[in-house]
């Protein structure tokens, strides 16, 4: 590993705990939510034994690294512990928070604390790293089956909210619910950042001009689909390419301004990997 690379790494994996940290302590714990992964079950076993939930963090920790080392490359582990002392540390240093930052409303609570967690939560994972617990599990998982994160540590939080609504009432526990969500969301979009690239397929009676404006002035590769209209049974090449959010708006209106009659169907990527095109973090 890169040292520059790596210290800067660990540097915002801290800026994501930091700011999980404080979405935890401010407007979680105040109203007995629950947050996400190890951390809801730390504050969970905070709220039964007044032990603060940066020591369970640690705790409860150690047998998912022991299974977590076996599944993930060697610097997501590394990066990883490096997030869980983090979170632990923080955890407990603004633990008093609360009596600066107080919300009575238990919903913009939901919401912020789940923004701050989900934000944290993905500056780890972007940069390589998490804060331990079930992030592990959901990026060992995501490699075998290709879940997304987001998705399976929301399927795993259920079982939380589920343990939490034992010692609290169901009322918490939809709350919690409703935070888990918009984590789940933030951290999705933290992943995916901004510029979200858009995969574009293009019916054109006028292919040649508007492939020349995407490789020349786009400077994005094509791709050449053939097709057959069902209707007048004429072949065509459909153009296949795939855009930053960034370069939407203008690949659309030149486009138009070519071909008025073009046809043109956008949809998301997910993932994409070539040339011009960052490495997905996970």
């Amino acid at each position: 590993m890169n040292l520059k690379v790596t210290l800067k790494r660990i540097f915002f994996i801290a800026i994501g705990c930091l700011i999980s940290a404080v979405g935890i302590n401010a407007f979680i714990v105040p109203h007995k939510l629950l947050s996400g992964g190890v951390s809801g079950i730390a504050i969970l076993l905070q709220y039964i034994t007044k032990v603060p939930s940066g020591i369970f963090v640690l705790l409860l920790n150690i047998p998912i690294f022991l299974y977590g080392k076996k599944e993930v490359d060697k610097e997501f582990a590394i990066l990883s512990i490096f997030g869980v002392a983090f979170l632990s540390l923080f955890l407990t240093l603004t633990k008093g928070i609360r009596e600066y930052i107080h919300i009575n409303d238990i919903l913009l609570s939901c919401i912020y604390g789940g923004v701050l967690n989900g934000l944290g939560g993905g500056i780890a994972l972007k940069n390589k790293g998490s804060m331990g617990g079930t992030d592990i599990i959901a990026v060992a998982t995501k490699k075998r089956l290709g879940i997304n994160i987001s998705t399976l540590s929301f399927g795993i939080n259920i079982f939380i909210v589920m343990l939490g609504s034992i010692i609290s009432s169901i009322q918490t526990a939809l709350y919690t619910l409703i935070s888990m969500y918009v984590s789940s969301k933030m951290l999705d979009k933290t992943l995916k950042g901004i510029n979200n690239e858009k995969m574009l397929l293009i019916v054109t009676d006028k292919v040649n001009e508007v492939s020349d404006y995407i490789i020349n002035d786009i400077h994005r590769g094509i791709t050449y689909l053939y097709g057959e209209g069902a209707y007048t049974n004429n072949e065509k090449k459909v153009i296949y390419c795939i855009v930053t959010l960034n370069q939407l708006e203008k690949v659309k209106a030149k486009i138009l301004e070519i071909d008025n009659r073009a046809f043109i169907t956008i949809l998301d990527a997910a993932e994409v990997r070539g040339k011009g095109f960052k490495v997905p973090p996970m």
